[in-house]
């Protein structure tokens, strides 16, 4: 991003702070007037004292010094309070409107970015921020008003001896603007490289089971030493940077106060400049060292701060791929649908090719149907339309006559009980995982909707019952009963539409026959749709779709397919065999 749209897509937020702004802006530049005022005070007082010296003439301009010291650390508090809470207040915005913006997005998003370059930006990235904001905007301003009152009061004491203190300024300008460059795409590399390091811890710690069972500890812990080392010879490179930048503007500052010296003493002994106005002119040198070091300070943070906005900003520029309409609307919530649903000409075409093709299908209101095929046939494709969890390349699905894109999608997912073939569980109890997605459960809501699912003799055999808490992605269960708890949190929605996908796969078919068998009362009088690689999971649905290479290859019941003789004639077979050889 540019200066210009970067300063446009921050705008709004400090305009919200406006009356914070210009209150902390305020005391900022009172602070300035009298940091500007106080070296006046010590001239004036310093050639009442040429002239005469009273005791009293001492006290009076030390109670005047005391007391504008006094009023600047008044309005000091206040800018610092003032314009670093705003900074504060800007990052929580800017981190609630960032994880509001980034949940909304699609799978395609979550494709392209990885989880740990994801948390690099929330955290890192957002910290950058909102130093630039705070402390950035805050030092940027207070050197820019120092400098403009001293220059002036100066220029206005002496120009000429001004003109002198100003020789170093075109050096100092040139140096932050060749070292600001450098800073901000050293520091976009480095959040890069942070990113890197983010996703491989988040990678291994997700998949510490599989790098156990393969014994790749020591493997990964070279790669991420290896990334760790390149992350700090980059930064080590920025700090030298660094290092060699704020010593130049030492060293550039202090030529301008040798400069006032030399000059100044040459004024004084001429008789052109009083001795209260050279001391004023070193004071004031004295006072513009913290601005001109700090200036190096502040474009070190606007650089980072601007480096981190174009990546957190490449985050919000993300649109998400499933859109509510202009047109689209949201049916009063005593409406209550039938659960009928329609593919009619459906395709899904993905980078890799053709997921479905050309799908034609009905699902009545209430029934129960079945959609079998082999791995990659396109059976979660076709049920990831139904909530819009994409939408098709080519064709139109519709509820109840209405086409899916009419519908706010929010809304249609609330009459969706959805359990995905990979089930993810939050670290909180078993009953909080159950409850999830709904507004308000009650325990016997919670141990019914477990009872149904088959969980609750398992549970029962927790110490903790219900409060049990189960660890990251439910770490302590089996597959099988986190299949359980999603299919349990599902059926506590009490949703119009039912999808399983696969949902049974983890369980043995004696737990597969308990669960079914408490699921016929829920599933009676709402739309279910069932995937599985097993017979006895689908045999008594109403109907079967068979999909083969994303198309519609068989339809029937149970008894029907199995006459046709095709791929459910031989999976039934394949599956009588199997249980045959498991009971000898």
């Amino acid at each position: 991003m540019n200066n210009k749209a970067i300063v446009k897509s921050v705008w709004p937020y400090l305009w919200k702070y406006r009356r914070g702004l210009a209150l902390g802006m305020g005391s900022l530049v009172m602070t300035d007037l009298t940091k500007a005022t106080l070296p006046l005070a010590i001239r004036a007082g310093i050639d009442s004292l040429m002239k005469g010296f009273r005791l009293s003439l001492i006290f009076e301009f030390a109670a005047l010094v005391v007391l504008l010291s006094i009023v600047r650390g008044v309005f000091l508090y206040w800018m610092r309070v003032i314009l670093i809470g705003l900074s504060r207040d800007i990052e929580f915005d800017l981190r609630n409107d960032l994880f509001s913006h980034i949940v909304t997005l699609s799978q395609d998003f979550y494709a392209k970015y990885r989880t740990g370059d994801i948390m690099a930006r929330a955290t890192n990235d957002l910290n950058a921020v909102r130093m630039m904001l705070g402390p950035g905007i805050m030092y940027f301003t207070e050197t820019f008003f120092t400098a403009l009152f001293l220059i002036g009061v100066m220029g206005y004491v002496d120009w000429r001896l001004t003109l002198f203190c100003l020789i170093p300024a075109p050096l100092v300008s040139l140096a932050v603007v060749l070292f600001g460059r450098r800073i901000h795409d050293r520091f976009e590399i480095i959040q890069k490289m942070f990113s890197d390091i983010s996703s491989r811890v988040q990678e291994n710690l997700s998949g510490v089971r599989v790098i156990r069972a393969y014994a790749q500890e020591n493997a990964e812990i070279r790669k991420f030493e290896l990334l760790n080392r390149d992350y700090v010879a980059e930064n080590i490179r920025l700090a030298r940077l660094s290092a060699f930048f704020m010593p130049l503007l030492q060293a550039l500052i202090g030529i301008g106060f040798l400069v006032v010296l030399l000059a100044g003493g040459y004024q004084l002994l001429a008789h052109r400049i009083s001795l209260g106005s050279f001391v004023m002119f070193n004071t004031y040198m004295g006072i513009l060292i913290w601005p001109m070091i700090a200036l190096g300070w502040v474009v070190n943070l606007m650089q980072r701060g601007t480096a981190s906005w174009s990546r957190i900003m490449e985050l919000m520029a993300e649109k998400p791929g499933i859109q509510r309409r202009n047109s689209s609307y949201s049916p009063s919530p005593s409406y209550s649908i039938a659960g009928e649903l329609r593919f009619d000409s459906v395709e899904v075409k993905f980078p890799s090719g053709y997921a479905l093709k050309d799908i034609t299908l009905e699902i009545p209101a209430g029934a129960t149907v079945a959609i079998v095929g082999h791995t990659g046939s396109g059976k979660t494709t076709l049920v990831s339309l139904i909530p819009r969890l994409l939408d098709p390349t080519s064709g139109s699905v519709f509820l109840d006559g209405v086409n899916l894109r009419d519908l706010d999608p929010e809304w249609l997912r609330r009459q969706i009980g959805f359990v995905p073939q990979e089930t993810f569980l939050f670290s909180a109890t078993l009953a909080e995982n159950i409850a999830w997605g709904v507004e308000h459960a009650s325990p016997d809501e919670i141990a019914r909707a477990a009872e149904l699912a088959g969980l609750a003799p398992d549970i029962a055999s927790f110490p903790e019952g219900y409060s049990t808490a189960i660890g990251e992605r439910g770490i302590t269960l089996s597959g099988g009963q986190k299949q359980r708890v999603a299919i349990a949190r599902a059926i506590l929605r009490n949703p119009k539409i039912l999808i399983l996908d696969d949902a049974l796969s983890s369980v043995d078919t004696l737990t597969e026959e308990r669960i079914l068998t408490g699921l016929a009362g829920v599933m009676r009088g709402r739309t279910t749709i069932l995937i599985s690689h097993r017979v006895s999971t689908v045999q008594n649905a109403s109907q079967i779709f068979v999909i083969e290479h994303g198309e519609v290859a068989e339809q029937g019941t149970h008894v029907e397919l199995i006459c046709n003789g095709g791929y459910y004639a031989d999976l039934y077979q394949k599956q009588l065999l199997e249980e045959e050889l498991e009971a000898i």
